[in-house]
């Protein structure tokens, strides 16, 4: 993981607003969200189970952030990578109850080094997002 240092740390905003101005230039929450706080994430790259991303966290400062009028509080942007195991399971170990339950596979690696080439880029989108938010 690699933090970025940016205006838009602390900076307060709606839920509304964040979706309206990052959703345009490629950010979005998919599933990244609890009641009081989630992450605005930018997929750079995603080849064959490595995942990068550029991470935008906020907090809910007093409501729910499935309310668009709910004012946050953004974090430190960060850059992640997720290395997902691409492998089948050769012994199929898993019986019909689990899998109906664990679709999905865990990272193999949640906070692996996050390649060089794509470290600039990750800076870009983050000054990409301070100019859709206005932030400077």
């Amino acid at each position: 993981m690699i933090q970025i240092q940016s205006n838009l740390e602390g900076k307060e905003l709606s839920v509304g607003e964040l979706k309206q101005k990052l959703e345009p230039i490629g950010f979005t929450i998919n599933g990244n969200w609890e009641y009081d706080h989630a992450y605005f994430d930018y997929k750079i790259n995603d080849d064959h189970g490595d995942q990068q991303y550029v991470r935008i966290p906020f907090q809910s400062t007093g409501g729910s952030l499935d309310e668009a009028g709910t004012l946050v509080q953004l974090g430190t942007p960060f850059m992640l990578d997720h290395q997902f195991e691409t492998e089948v399971d050769d012994e199929g170990n898993v019986g019909a109850l689990s899998g109906s339950f664990n679709q999905f596979k865990e990272p193999a690696d949640k906070d692996a080094p996050f390649p060089d080439e794509y470290v600039e880029r990750g800076r870009s989108l983050v000054s990409k997002a301070e100019e859709a938010l206005e932030i400077k």
